[in-house]
Order: C-alpha cells, then sequence, then structure tokens
C-alpha cells in the first residue's frame, strides 16, 4: 500500500499558495509529516482526506484514484483533525456503538465486539460508561482514533494531535497511535519534533506548501554529521554570532548564558565544539535554508 502524490497545488481565494507543486511517496507504518504552523500541513491532509480540491495534481492510494473516487478512498480512511466536533452527553461505548450502526455493521453482537476492541486498542475501555463530552483532551483525541477504526481503515490520518495535550496525556496518545501503525498506513502531522522521533519510521519536513526534506529521522541526522556546531555565550553576544554565523537555534542554560547551534560544513572558529546532529536541528536546518 503507497499512497502516491504529484504536483499537488493548492491557492486559496486570498492568495495564499498553501501547496506548491507538491510531490510526496508514503509507505505502510508511520510517516511524520513535520512543519511550522501555516507549512501547508492542515491543506494537505484535508486534500489527501477528499475535504477539498486541489487546483492541479494526482492523489492515487492502493489503486484508487483519489480525487476521481473519493467514495472509494473514504470507505478506506481514518481522519482525525486538528479540532473535531462536540459530543453529545452520551458514554464512549454507547457513542461508538452509534458510529458503528451508521457505518452499516447491523449486527449488535458484530457492534459490541467492535466496539470492544477499539476501546481496548486505545485505552479507553476501563472509561466506557463515561460521557465522552467529560473526557480529558488526551482520552477525546484516543475516542477519535477509536472511532475512526470502526471500520478498519487502511489508511489513517491525524493532524496535530498532540497540540493541547499535557505530557502524560501525549505519552499516552502516542502510544496508541505507535500500536495502530504497525498494521495501518498513518500520516502523522505535527509541529512538535519529539513527537516524530519517538514515533514515526520515516518523516518529510514541509514548508510553504513543499517538501524540504524526506527520509529516515537517522537518515536525516546522518546528513548532517559534522557540520552542527555549539558554543555557550551570554545573551548580549547573541545579535553579533546571528550576523556572523549560521545560528540555527539557541537555548537558554540555568545561568542565563545562551546554548547556541550553528550550521556550517567547517568548524566556525577554535571555541566552537562539534555537537551530534539531532532531529531538531535537522527541522531548523531545513526551515533556515529555505528561507
Amino acid at each position: 500500500m503507497k499512497l502516491k502524490i504529484n504536483n499537488l497545488s493548492k491557492t486559496y481565494k486570498n492568495g495564499v499558495k498553501a501547496l506548491d507543486s507538491l510531490n510526496l511517496e508514503i509507505g505502510s507504518g508511520m510517516f511524520g509529516l513535520l512543519g511550522p504552523n501555516g507549512a501547508g500541513k492542515s491543506s494537505l491532509m484535508r486534500t489527501i482526506a477528499t475535504l477539498q480540491k486541489p487546483d492541479s495534481g494526482t492523489i492515487e492510494f492502493d489503486g484508487i484514484n483519489v480525487l476521481e473516487d473519493n467514495i472509494a478512498l473514504r470507505k478506506i480512511l481514518g481522519y482525525l483533525p486538528q479540532e473535531f466536533g462536540v459530543y453529545p452527553n452520551m458514554s464512549a461505548e454507547k457513542l461508538l456503538d452509534y458510529f458503528a450502526r451508521l457505518k452499516g455493521i447491523s449486527s449488535k453482537s458484530e457492534r459490541k465486539e467492535l466496539v470492544k476492541k477499539v476501546l481496548e486498542v486505545t485505552n479507553l475501555y476501563e472509561q466506557r460508561n463515561k460521557s465522552v463530552s467529560g473526557y480529558s483532551g488526551g482520552m477525546k483525541q484516543r475516542f477519535g482514533i477509536a472511532q475512526l477504526l470502526l471500520n478498519n481503515p487502511k489508511l489513517i490520518i491525524v493532524d496535530e494531535p498532540t497540540a493541547g495535550l499535557d505530557p502524560a496525556e501525549r505519552h499516552r496518545f502516542l502510544n496508541v497511535l505507535r500500536e495502530i501503525g504497525t498494521n495501518h498506513t498513518v500520516i502523522f502531522s505535527t509541529h512538535i519534533v519529539d513527537d516524530v522521533k519517538e514515533l514515526c519510521h520515516e518523516m518529510a519536513i514541509l514548508n510553504g506548501g513543499k517538501i524540504l526534506s524526506q527520509g529516515t529521522p537517522e537518515q536525516a541526522e546522518e546528513r548532517l554529521k559534522g557540520q552542527i556546531w555549539t558554543k555557550v555565550i551570554v545573551r548580549e553576544e547573541l545579535d553579533t554570532y546571528e550576523r556572523d554565523f549560521n545560528v540555527i537555534s539557541s537555548k537558554y542554560n540555568q545561568d542565563n548564558t545562551l546554548n547556541i547551534k550553528v550550521y556550517s560544513s567547517e568548524k566556525p572558529d577554535e571555541t566552537f565544539v562539534a555537537a551530534a546532529p539531532q532531529l531538531e536541528d535537522v527541522y531548523f536546518v531545513a526551515l533556515k535554508s529555505d528561507q
């Protein structure tokens, strides 16, 4: 199963070019789509999910021409947008049973078994009798995954799912995605580098509607080997270093000094120390190179 996207473009009426001749190929497993807010991630997710039409280009998944036969894709698609609805005052179990009936599962025993399975996969079975409207943010996100798993989708799209979750909820949600990612093609859109590092075996960096980089996180880090340098400076020196060197990031230390990272094929000067590339460095280098 492969998702193939060729020359996809989309410009909105306000003149914003959300997708710019974008090309991407995604296989099975967890695929991370990493980019800042406004990069075009949601536009791409909505286009793949057949919620909007592009101006040009093609999308194909598992033999389906997505833009010409969106009904065929929707039958095998699970989509969790950034924000998804307000739930009635019903328990998770009853609401999932209702959704299963809407999906055409008429057998009560079959629905019961299916609902039990998706609740267990998403670690919500113990809370099955609680009202979904009273769930925490992380539980609602996991319920969203349970809902989309009802029709056993081949392609799953999750758009910024961990934004706003506390660390514990984020960890539980990522564990759920990790489990379902072994048997599905999952596109995980996020601006959080650590989510991709923890979860995805392959990734792409998107900005300005274009793919800037694609590969495994390990390959991306390897390509920067010997090109990331670090140094501790005082805050007042930052402007000078940003002017003289290709500073990709700066972080405060406990003593209010700054740890800066510089991208350079050669050692910037004798005061710098080589640093092992991290995925965060890959991300910042890609974005800065695109400026």
